[in-house]
């Protein structure tokens, strides 16, 4: 595992809404940059093994989701989830967790993860390779904090879910915001 201090320069394989697309399936492909993503914003980001999954869909993209507002409020312009699976997985996903705030962001081929230094092996749950879980303030593309779970191993036989949570994050932002007494 290799940490980094800029996120890493890859494009993302997107869906979006296009109204001028007919049919029932209205969105068109669109590649977007980790300049488009991050570029002059502060951004909250954290990554988990896979939509669908269990902690996935029951702890970790809900209470971002149900955090949102307190997360705005100290400054944060978006709050995103990167997992490596496909948009549409992703989008489906987003659906039915009613995920309205958090913008869910495809790594379908694992780019941005291997990138990262976070791409793990786990195979012994069926999954392929996946992200490790961990979360992240990036400002205008540089890493200000990163929370990596530990134990961080190929076919880890836990999935850890200690501090790339939305409450460990949130206590960071507060600590930062709260000037230090001289």
């Amino acid at each position: 595992m290799a940490v980094i201090d800029r996120v890493p320069d890859v494009v993302f394989k997107t869906r979006v809404r296009d109204e001028s697309v007919s049919g029932s399936n209205p969105y068109r492909w669109q590649d977007s940059t980790t300049q488009d993503i991050f570029g002059g914003k502060r951004v909250v980001v954290f990554s988990l093994p896979g939509a669908f999954t269990p902690t996935c869909s029951t702890s970790h993209l809900p209470r971002y989701e149900e955090l949102y507002d307190q997360f705005k409020a100290l400054g944060v312009d978006q709050i995103i989830c990167i997992s490596v699976n496909d948009a549409f997985v992703m989008f489906q996903w987003g659906k039915q967790q009613g995920a309205n705030n958090v913008f869910l962001l495809p790594d379908g081929n694992g780019e941005f993860t291997r990138k990262m230094g976070m791409l793990v092996d786990k195979s012994n749950l069926g999954f392929g390779m996946r992200s490790w879980r961990y979360s992240m303030v990036v400002d205008d593309g540089k890493i200000e904090k990163i929370f990596i779970e530990p134990g961080f191993l190929d076919n880890c036989p836990t999935d850890p879910f200690e501090v790339s949570d939305a409450d460990t994050m949130l206590a960071y932002l507060k600590e930062a915001k709260t000037p230090v007494p001289a």
